[in-house]
């Protein structure tokens, strides 16, 4: 990887944590000088990656960092969203998991139980976890591979969903608004929007970095069978919203978590 290549995933990683860094913290950060980081922010801009501002840069929002890039972020939060989600499945037998990073903490812990699931996933990454327990029957979906999402898509996959019916689907989000749930690749929410509509119910993984953004295509609504599970309670429009559609929210205690 190239010296720049480096400096832009890293910009884009502390941008993440702390929309607001300015190009001298940026500097400081990468240990170059503020000229080099007007450079970069000004390559990103033009790629659509972020929006330049006076003095910095904010995230585009709607763009999406790879898998491989949104597994180094928000990590403990993650973590508490994977074992609430976890505890929430309760006596399941079947279950769609989609891809993405927190559905990966998913089945990390989902891998330590010690009963019998069928599991249908699109994504190589979980399957290769899930794998790991003799218990669980794995049954990975056909279709196109999609490196930026590690997940198999099109419509051999989505007609393999529609053969099926399980008790819950547990997938991501790139946002997470008044309006309902969105992701950014639009073969992928395809690929989540059939397995939504092919099960009872619906556990939406996300944290709160997700919160109130529109991203480019809408996976579902909010609505009755569905509950957001995530780290921290949203603002009082989104609890709201959440609540007037019937959906249901879980997280934590504040307290419980450092």
């Amino acid at each position: 990887m190239s010296k720049k290549k480096q400096r832009h995933d890293n910009i884009m990683r502390v941008l993440s944590v702390n929309p607001t860094t300015r190009v001298n913290a940026l500097a400081g950060e990468l240990g170059v000088s503020a000229e080099t980081v007007r450079r970069d922010l000004s390559e990103l801009d033009r790629t659509g990656q972020l929006n330049r501002t006076y003095g910095g840069a904010v995230l585009n929002k709607t763009i999406e960092p790879a898998l491989s890039e949104r597994s180094k972020l928000h990590i403990k939060a993650r973590e508490t969203i994977a074992q609430l989600a976890v505890e929430h499945i309760g006596e399941a037998n079947s279950l769609f998991i989609g891809a993405g990073a927190t559905l990966l903490h998913f089945a990390r812990v989902l891998k330590e139980i010690d009963r019998k699931i069928t599991i249908l996933t699109p994504a190589f990454s979980i399957a290769t976890e899930l794998s790991h327990n003799p218990l669980l029957e794995i049954i990975f979906l056909p279709g196109v591979f999609e490196p930026r999402e590690g997940m198999v898509v099109g419509g051999e996959t989505l007609n393999f969903i529609t053969k099926f019916r399980t008790q819950i689907a547990v997938v991501g989000a790139s946002g997470v608004d008044h309006l309902g749930i969105s992701e950014f690749l639009p073969n992928a929410a395809q690929i989540y929007t059939a397995m939504i509509n092919n099960a009872i119910e619906t556990l939406v993984l996300a944290d709160s970095s997700k919160f109130g953004i529109r991203s480019l295509q809408e996976t579902t609504p909010l609505k009755h069978n569905l509950c957001l599970i995530t780290e921290i309670s949203p603002d009082q429009s989104m609890s709201q919203a959440i609540s007037d559609s019937g959906a249901k929210l879980l997280f934590p205690q504040m307290n419980k978590f450092p």
